[in-house]
């Protein structure tokens, strides 16, 4: 697991504190977009925040496309290593423990030709918001299917989709209306408290047709008609 690299700097005990100043101007040096750089929506909250400002500083140096390859190959790890997130989010971390973990997310992020993904790393850890890395993926990665006209199309099952189905829902949902004439990005998620059926759901846009669902009505209408 990744996160063995990360113990030791990650079970340190000497608290590293950065100024008000220093975190507000830690955002500022990336968010200051030209108009034609900006990110394509509105994000909110402090990883929206940090991956419009990632998205921005990409645009500004057209590494676009390279930041979201390193950002989704971040947030492929972190999302198979939890102890990693913990580790991330530790409020214990030394200064040389910050500049240890940044040096090991730059390798697993892999490319970065103009540097920025790792100046954006050192701003995180700088600012103490490495724990919200996790996040900054997710969020920059909407920002990227926004950038390439994608919506995405999320689909929770009780059980885990084989490819083939995902598929066949993709094709059905892209024929309606709601697809908007845009290309949809799958999006897979499991849930087992569905107990069974689907619950997709694709912009303002979604249908329940989960077991649990089906059970809450029937209860609702049970407990009317008593």
């Amino acid at each position: 697991m990744m996160s063995a690299r990360f113990a030791r700097a990650g079970l340190r005990a000497t608290q590293f504190s950065v100024p008000r100043t220093a975190a507000v101007n830690g955002i500022r040096s990336y968010a200051t977009p030209a108009q034609e750089t900006r990110a394509p929506v509105a994000l909110f909250g402090v990883d929206g925040t940090y991956a419009s400002a990632l998205y921005t500083a990409s645009a500004k140096s057209a590494a676009l496309d390279q930041t979201a390859r390193a950002i989704a190959s971040l947030g492929e790890t972190l999302k198979a290593d939890k102890k990693l997130v913990t580790i991330l989010g530790a409020p214990m971390l030394t200064i040389a423990d910050k500049q240890s973990i940044v040096e090991e997310l730059a390798k697993i992020a892999g490319t970065d030709k103009a540097g920025i993904l790792k100046n954006f790393l050192e701003t995180l850890a700088e600012n103490n918001r490495l724990g919200s890395l996790e996040g900054v993926c997710e969020k920059f990665a909407t920002l990227m299917g926004a950038h390439r006209g994608e919506i995405d199309l999320n689909i929770t099952s009780a059980q885990e989709l084989d490819a083939k189905t995902l598929s066949r829902l993709e094709k059905a949902v892209s024929k309606s209306q709601f697809s908007q004439g845009k290309k949809l990005k799958v999006v897979a998620k499991v849930n087992p408290d569905l107990v069974g059926g689907l619950v997709v759901e694709i912009g303002d846009r979604t249908v329940d047709l989960s077991v649990s669902s089906k059970i809450a009505k029937m209860n609702k209408a049970l407990s009317d008609a008593l």
